[in-house]
Formats: structure tokens, sequence, C-alpha cells
């Protein structure tokens, strides 16, 4: 009876959450109640459960695992129900109806069921439920979140049938979906397909725009639920299709890390620059992937497993803010540290994390991945001293992260007085939610060995991993101070020209009109040419019926018939004796 517990899919007990919440309707306590629980539940299971259990069936008459835990699914499905516990309590905090919180439940479901799936075919069909739950968390805040959510689901589904081209194309070359059954994608072409098509879900540059596009638009609860399962799905699909590495992938990272941090500089709207560093940080991740190394692949995880705790305490934060302010503006805050001391001090923690402090869990992961750019990758055409040139890419990320933050916190914390309607610090669940989440982010950075033991390598083991990782060195330390000091001196000096700074158009600037008009364009096109045809056929069968009724007018169309086929044939007669056929 047990074994057969522990193979029941999580997906279907949340999911099972999900309906009960949206049934409560009005009754939020009880919804919530019910969505909290199951996932704290699923939490503990995904902790308890052995390695190696799993669900085998058929899925459209071809061999599917429908639920296979090993390290890697492991440490992913651990976080994404113990986050959305957390998130499901927070939501209560902010007033979000019960609908919404089902909504999400759904969401969280979809993505468990794709890290969970032990086959190609299996997490295709939860990625695109993934997409489309996700899409109905955007749009059901309404207004501008409709919108946004078109664009998301429209470039998601484009995402998505790359994904499924990759999918089938490998079957052919495999005949096999199964994980197990090869390394990875195989072929060129799918995995050209799928590093696109994945590509979308982690925010390749050029394929990221619907990161800042959507996140800043729906309910601040829903921001917290969307800031962690996509992108980290994507991660995880990523390593799933290269789980040997592959160099352009690494670089892409490296890039991602660079240019998500200096837009995130950029930007007023506060989750608008939180959603610009999940690409940054998720650009980390995609290193350690296309790395390769098992010292890398355990850093990308333990970065998507600490990403996911310090990204969703920003979100939360920020939230706080909104919710308190009614302002998403960093322009028009200031002053809040004394008005909010558990939110700022919450956010200051997530900031140490995400930029990676020393002390904070973002330093232990970030370090790792850092490290395997230098150990176990190739020096690249770039090479400054002993830096490399994907660990040059990843240290500027660092710094421009810094740089992202103290502007955040400056702004919103610390920068004047705060000159709209009274503000009260945060209800007392939405700091409980954000103080444990806190609290984590310090124990995970404190005692490195908590989160080294959830990792699906042993990154201190030299067995294992081609070079020893040893978080706390003196090297390391001096490394993460240097940079919070440079990104202080840059904030210093960039402080007056980024105050000027108004909106910064991206991508979706130009192939958002592109798209609106050359799709009006097309629509046109079709309906006008489909009007040209029935007024032809029309007319013709008006002229038709015509003739008929007037007999002096159809012995006239007959005989004039019947001249031209003779003029016809005289003619092509007198063509085919000059070309000496008759």
């Amino acid at each position: 009876m047990a074994s057969a517990l522990t193979a029941i899919p999580p997906v279907v007990v949340v999911l099972a959450a999900a309906l009960a919440a949206g049934l409560a309707g009005s009754r939020r306590r009880l919804g919530h109640l019910v969505g909290g629980g199951v996932t704290a539940l699923v939490t503990v299971w995904i902790w308890v459960v052995p390695s190696g259990t799993h669900l085998a069936g058929q899925l459209f008459g071809f061999d599917a695992v429908f639920f296979a835990v090993d390290p890697f699914s492991r440490v992913v499905g651990l976080v994404f129900a113990f986050i959305a516990t957390v998130a499901v309590a927070y939501s209560w905090a902010t007033g979000a109806e019960s609908k919404q919180t089902a909504y999400a439940l759904t969401y969280v479901g979809s993505s468990l069921g794709a890290v969970f799936a032990g086959d190609w075919l299996t997490m295709v069909v939860w990625w695109e439920l993934m997409a489309v739950t996700s899409t109905i968390l955007v749009w059901d805040y309404g207004g501008k979140a409709v919108r946004a959510g078109f664009r998301y689901a429209i470039l998601h589904g484009i995402g998505g049938s790359l994904v499924l081209a990759a999918i089938a194309w490998h079957y052919v070359e495999v005949g096999s979906f199964l994980f197990t059954a090869s390394a990875g994608m195989v072929g060129t072409i799918p995995q050209l397909l799928a590093a696109i098509g994945i590509g979308v879900n982690v925010g390749f540059i050029g394929l990221h725009a619907w990161l800042p596009d959507t996140y800043p638009r729906p309910h601040i609860a829903a921001s917290v639920f969307l800031c962690v399962y996509t992108t980290k799905t994507g991660v995880y699909a990523m390593y799933r299709a290269f789980p040997e590495g592959h160099l352009w992938i690494a670089y892409m990272g490296g890039a991602m890390a660079v240019f998500g941090a200096a837009a995130a500089l950029l930007q007023n709207d506060m989750r608008r620059l939180l959603s610009y560093h999940i690409q940054s940080q998720v650009g980390y991740m995609v290193a350690g992937v296309g790395i390769g190394s098992a010292l890398a692949q355990a850093g990308a995880f333990g970065h998507v497993f600490n990403h996911i705790l310090y990204k969703s305490l920003l979100f939360m934060t920020a939230g706080a803010v909104i919710y308190q302010t009614g302002e998403e503006n960093l322009k028009y805050l200031g002053g809040l540290a004394r008005k909010m001391p558990v939110t700022c001090a919450a956010f200051t923690v997530a900031a140490l994390s995400i930029a990676g402090f020393p002390g904070f869990n973002g330093f232990v992961s970030k370090g790792i991945v850092i490290s395997a750019s230098h150990y176990t990758f190739v020096k690249g055409p770039l090479v400054v001293g002993d830096f490399y040139t994907l660990e040059l890419l990843l240290l500027i990320g660092g710094v421009g992260t810094f740089l992202s933050f103290i502007k955040f916190g400056y702004y919103a914390f610390l920068h004047g007085p705060y000159e709209g309607d009274a503000v009260t610090t945060a209800p007392r669940p939405q700091q409980a939610a954000m103080l444990l989440v806190a609290a984590l982010c310090v124990f995970y950075g404190v005692f490195d060995g908590a989160l080294f033991g959830l990792l699906p390598f042993d990154v201190t083991d030299e067995a294992v991993v081609a070079h020893v990782y040893h978080t706390y060195t003196v090297p390391h330390v001096i490394e993460g101070v240097a940079l919070a000091v440079i990104g202080l001196a840059g904030f210093a000096a960039l402080k007056k020209p980024l105050s000027k700074v108004g909106r910064v158009p991206d991508v979706d600037a130009a192939y958002n009109p592109l798209a609106f008009y050359g799709t009006r364009a097309l629509v046109h096109g079709v309906t006008e040419t489909y009007a040209a045809v029935d007024r032809v056929a029309v007319a013709a069968a008006d002229a038709a019926a015509h003739v008929r009724s007037d007999p002096e007018m159809l012995s006239r169309y007959r005989a004039n018939i019947g001249g031209s086929i003779f003029i016809l044939m005289v003619v092509l007669g007198g063509v085919l004796a000059l070309l000496g056929i008759v």
C-alpha cells in the first residue's frame, strides 16, 4: 500500500487541491487552507520518496513514464512544492480570490508534472498545459494583463511547437520517447529546435521580452507564482535535452547574465526590474547546463533551488510595497524602511542573496557555476589574467546585479520621504511568509552543506567532480566583497544619469507591432480575396441565370460559343502545322 501511494504523481494531488480551492468560491480561508496544506504535504512527500520511484505506462500508444524521481527532479520538485505553500499563504494575505489561487495551483501542478515526467511525450503534455494555466493566471487579473497574456500565449505557443517538433524528430532518430533511451536530444535538427523552443521559456536573448512584458501585469500574488515555474522548468528541460552540455548554450547563459542585469538597471518599474533579473539569474543556470560537467550541473540546479527562494522573496517584498502604497514606480517611492521595516529587512536579505554576497545562499550556488566556468570549461577567446571568457561574463553579470539592487533598495527604502498616503507595515501573514523565506536564504548561505546534500552531484568529493568546491575560501570571499564594492562605486557614479532614464524599449517594441500589423494584413488579404472570389462567382451565377431565362439570348450565346470553339480549333491547327506536328 505504501509503495502504491508513493507512485502517485504529485501533480494529481496538487490539481485536486486546485479544484477544491476553485470550488471554495467566496470561502477564501478554506480554499487557501486546502491549497497550502496540500502543497506542504507534497513538499514532505517529495523529500522522503525513494529515488528511483516511478510509474510507467502508455500514452497515446507509446511507452511512457508518468512519474520518475531522480536527484535532478527531486531538487526542483522540492523547491517547487515548498514555494507554492509560501505563495498560497502570501496570496491569502494579499486578498487574492480563491479562483486566482486555484489557477495558480493548476500552474504549479502542471510544472510538477513536467519536472517529474520520465519521457519527452509526458513532459511536453505538461509543458503545454503549463503554458495554458500560466496564461489563464495572467488573464484572470484583467486590464493590461489580458493583452500581455495574449502576447505571452502566442510566444509560448511557438516555443512549445518547436519543442514538440524536436521531440517528434528525436523519436524518429531514437525510436523511443523515454529519457533513458538516449543521452539527451539526438540529431542536429532536434537539438536546434529544442534549444530555441526551450530558449523561449528560459529567456534566451531575443526570445526574452515576454518576461518583463508579462510579470508586472497581474495581481501581485500571481507574480510570486509566475516568477518561479516557467523559467526553471525550462532549465530542467534544457538539462534533459543537453545532459552533456553544449558550448553555445553555455555562452548564451553568460550573455543572458550580462544582458538581463544591464536591462534591469535601466528599469524603474519594480516588477519589470525583477523580471529582467530572472533572465540574468537563469543565465547562470543555463551556463551551468551548457558547461556540462558534474560541478557545473550541480551548480546549475543549486542555483535553481536558491534562485526560487530569493526571487520569490523579492517579488513578495515588491508586492508588499505595492499593496501598501499602490505604487509600482521607484521614482515615486522612498523612505519606506522606517514605515515597513520587516519588508525592508526581507528585501535586504533577498538582494544580498541574488547578488551573491558572502553569507547568503546565492553566494554558494553562483560560486559553483563560476568555479566550473574556470576549471571545467574552455578558456574562450577572451582571457584577462586568470579569468576566462565565460567566467568574465558571469562576473560582469554579478556587478550588474549589485548595481540593480542597490538602486532598487535606495529608491524604495532609503531615498527621501514617501510623499503618498499614509503607509503602514505589511500584514503579519505577509511578514511571516517573507521572513520564512529570508531565513532559508541565510540558512543555505551559512550552512552550505545543507544545500550540497540536495544537489545531484557531491561537489566536495573529488571522485565525483573534476574540481572540488569549497565555498568559504579567502579568494572566493574577496571576490564576492569586491563585486559589492564595485557595485557601490558604480551606483555612485551612475546614480544621476540613471535617474534621468525613462522607459527603455526592448525587442518586443519591434516585433509586437510587426506581428500585429502583419497578422491584420494577412487577415485583410484573405478576407478581401474571399470577397473578390465571391463577387465573381455571384456575378457569373447571375449572368447564367439571366441567359437561361431568355431563350433568344441563350441561342445567341450558343452560337457565339460554337463560333469561338471553331476559331480556336483553326488557330490550334495552324500552330500545330507550323510546328510540324500534323
